[in-house]
C-alpha cells in the first residue's frame, strides 16, 4: 500500500464544490433515473440493500411464496436483506469463469420447488447477465426477477438498460460505487401498478432520522475531501490494515455485516448532490470502459489470464475490471504487487456466498465449485478517473511478468 498515492479500487465519481452549490438545476435526482431508463416510477432509499429489503416486503403483498435464489458469488449484503425480510435463501451456482447463474441448477431448482417468489440477477462488475434465459426460465414457473444493479448503471443488454428487464431493481448511490450520495440507493419497476405497494411499503418502514441523516451528510462532505488518489489511503487502506493486524479479514475487507441496515428517509440535499453530478454520468462511464478496452486488449492472449465477457449484443459499465488467473497462488502474487504499488487493485467478494461464516444460520450449505473457484482466482483492476496512462501501463507491465 502507498500512503502518498492511492488510487480507489472502484470508479466512485469524484464530486466537486460545484455539486455542493448548484441547486438551480430543474429537476430531481428521481426524475433523473426516471428519464434516464424511460421508467415511471423510481424512488431514491438510504442504500440498495435497503432498496432490496423493501422491494421484497412489498412483495409479500403479491404472493405467499417465500424463497429467493442468489448466486453463489455475491455481496454478503443480499441475503442479509433477504433474511430481515423473513424470507429463505436458496443459493444457486454459477457458471465457470462468469457471474451468470449455471442455467441448468437454475432450472433444477426452480422445478423442484413450488415455493420460490424471487430471483435475484445480479449485474455483477457492471457485466449484463444473459438476461432472455433467464427470463425464459422464471417466466416458465411464474417467478420474479429482482434485477441488482448496485454495479451497472448504464450497462445494456440487447439495447435495454439493466435495471428495466426485470420486474424490480435496485441501485447502488453508495461511495465508490460510480454515482454517490455516499450511501444511498434507488428502487424502480416495469411495473406501473405496484407503484402504490412500493409507496405504502416505504412510507411504512422508511422514516426520517435527523441525527443519521446529518451524519451521513458529513460523511459526504469527507467523501468530496478524501475521495482523490492523496487522501485516499488514509479512508480505504489504514482501516483495511487495522483489521488486518486484528486478524480480522472479512472487516479489513469491509464484508461483516449484520441484518441492523439502516433504512431511513435520504435528505433533499443529498438527492440535490446526486441531482447535480448525474448530467456528468455518460461521460464517466465512458472513461470507464475506455479503460477496460484497454485492459481487454492488453490480456486477450496472457497466458493463464483470463477475462469475463459480457453476453452477445451487451455493453458493460465496469466500475472496475475483473481478471481470471489459472493458479491461485500467481493472482496472490500479483495482488500483493500491485496493492504495494497504490495502483487500485483488489478483489470483489473474499468467499463464495456459501463460505462466509457468519452467514451459516441464514446460507444453506450448497457445494458451488464455480462460486468458489471465482473467489479464490480472480482480482480487480481500477477504472477510476484518477488511473492516469502511465498507471495503467504500470498495471499492464506488472501482471504480464508476474
Amino acid at each position: 500500500m502507498s500512503i502518498f498515492r492511492e488510487i480507489p479500487p472502484t470508479a466512485g465519481f469524484p464530486l466537486y464544490l460545484k455539486d455542493f452549490l448548484a441547486r438551480a438545476r430543474p429537476g430531481s435526482l428521481e426524475e433523473d433515473f426516471k428519464q434516464y431508463l424511460g421508467l415511471s416510477y423510481a424512488r431514491v432509499t438510504y442504500s440498495g440493500t435497503a432498496a432490496l429489503y423493501l422491494i421484497l416486503e412489498g412483495l409479500k403483498k403479491l404472493s405467499p411464496k417465500k424463497t429467493v435464489i442468489i448466486p453463489s458469488f455475491v455481496c454478503p449484503l443480499v441475503p442479509l436483506a433477504i433474511a430481515r425480510a423473513g424470507f429463505t435463501v436458496e443459493v444457486c451456482d454459477i457458471k465457470a469463469d462468469s457471474f451468470d447463474y449455471d442455467r441448468s441448477a437454475l432450472e433444477k431448482i426452480c422445478r423442484q420447488s413450488s415455493d420460490i417468489l424471487a430471483v435475484i440477477a445480479v449485474h455483477l462488475a457492471g457485466i449484463p447477465l444473459d438476461f432472455t434465459p433467464l427470463e425464459k426460465i422464471t417466466r416458465e414457473y411464474g417467478i420474479f426477477i429482482i434485477e441488482d444493479c448496485a454495479q451497472s448503471l448504464a450497462a445494456t443488454y440487447q439495447g435495454r438498460k439493466t435495471g428495466t428487464l426485470g420486474d424490480f431493481a435496485f441501485y447502488s448511490l453508495c461511495r465508490g460505487k460510480g454515482l454517490t450520495i455516499y450511501e444511498g440507493g434507488l428502487i424502480v419497476t416495469i411495473h406501473h401498478q405496484y407503484a402504490d405497494i412500493l409507496n405504502e411499503t416505504i412510507a411504512a418502514l422508511a422514516k426520517e432520522e435527523y441525527l443519521s441523516e446529518s451524519l451521513k451528510i458529513l460523511e459526504l462532505l469527507g467523501y468530496w475531501i478524501f475521495y482523490r488518489p492523496g487522501l485516499f489511503w488514509f479512508v480505504f487502506c489504514l482501516p483495511q490494515l487495522f483489521w488486518n493486524i486484528s486478524g480480522n479479514r472479512l472487516r479489513g475487507v469491509n464484508e461483516y455485516f449484520d441484518t441492523d441496515f439502516a433504512t431511513h428517509q435520504v435528505s433533499d440535499f443529498r438527492k440535490s448532490i446526486g441531482h447535480a453530478a448525474f448530467p456528468r454520468l455518460e461521460s464517466e462511464i465512458s472513461g470507464q470502459r475506455k479503460k477496460a478496452a484497454c485492459y481487454c486488449e492488453a490480456f486477450k492472449n496472457t497466458p493463464g489470464i483470463r477475462f469475463i465477457p459480457g453476453p452477445p449484443d451487451s455493453r458493460g459499465s465496469y466500475p472496475y475490471f475483473t481478471l481470471i488467473f489459472d493458479d491461485a497462488p500467481r493472482r496472490n502474487k500479483v495482488l500483493g504487487m500491485l496493492q504495494k504499488s497504490g495502483l487500485g487493485a483488489s478483489e470483489i467478494y473474499a468467499l463464495a456466498i456459501t463460505d462466509y461464516d457468519y452467514l451459516k444460520t441464514i446460507i444453506p450449505r450448497r457445494d458451488c465449485p464455480s462460486g468458489r473457484f471465482l473467489a479464490a482466482h480472480h482480482l480487480t483492476l481500477s477504472t477510476s478517473v484518477f488511473l492516469k496512462e502511465e498507471d495503467l501501463e504500470k498495471i499492464i507491465t506488472i501482471i504480464k511478468k508476474s
